[in-house]
């Protein structure tokens, strides 16, 4: 595995979160996700785990009901077929790397774009967050 370097990747955008994608197999995927304040991966439920560990900044991370407050150092892991989606807090600015497995398919993906099309955190939700 390669040696990933947070300040190498270091990409924001001012759209939406980034996702520097620093290693592939076809079972495990690896990101570096940067945010800025308020951005946000919309809630969706892949059939892979994630491991994510935020390297710097606050926010939240939805495991199914659970939204964990997170900050540097914290970890998360989610089940397969779980709800997840991760936020930056407000006042500042998030990364965090994400590890996947098995990577998720683009189709798997729909609920993101559609959030992010929205604008809203939890594009499954009958009022929106």
């Amino acid at each position: 595995m390669p040696l990933i370097d947070f300040d190498a990747e270091r990409a924001y955008d001012d759209k939406r979160f980034s996702a520097q994608e620093t290693f592939r197999t076809e079972r495990t995927k690896v990101v570096c996700a940067y945010f800025e304040p308020g951005q946000f991966i919309p809630v969706h439920a892949p059939g892979s785990d994630v491991v994510v560990n935020v390297r710097r900044g606050t926010g939240v991370v939805r495991e199914d009901k659970t939204t964990h407050k997170v900050s540097p150092g914290d970890t998360v892991a989610v089940e397969a077929g779980t709800d997840r989606g991760i936020r930056a807090d407000e006042d500042g600015r998030l990364e965090a790397l994400l590890v996947t497995t098995p990577p998720p398919t683009d189709e798997e993906h729909g609920p993101v774009r559609e959030g992010l099309r929205r604008g809203v955190f939890d594009p499954t939700a009958d009022d929106s967050e």
